[in-house]
């Protein structure tokens, strides 16, 4: 398993992400507390939440930390958010 973690300042205070690639799967982590942490899964990240790991996941793969694989499927993963195909 993978994990990637970031934070963000927000006018509640900071807010820490985690993402974990398991088993060809993103899931995305979220909690207010650094210390003794309780983290909640994000149900549907949302776009900014997606650029934000590709930014993350971009800089680890220039440095040789991750597959290019990743980036590829972020990438996709945005491009499906953006350009949403037919309804059903």
């Amino acid at each position: 398993m993978e994990s990637h973690e970031w934070k963000e300042q927000t006018p509640d205070g900071k807010r820490y992400y985690r993402a974990n690639f398991r088993g060809g799967r993103w899931t995305l982590l979220t909690t207010t507390m650094k210390r003794d942490p309780v983290w909640e899964t994000i149900a549907e990240p949302t776009l900014d939440h997606w650029r934000e790991l590709r930014t993350l996941v971009w800089n680890k793969y220039q440095r040789k930390r991750c597959p290019w694989e990743r980036v590829e499927g972020i990438d996709r993963r945005i491009a499906s958010l953006e350009n949403p195909g037919p309804p059903g």
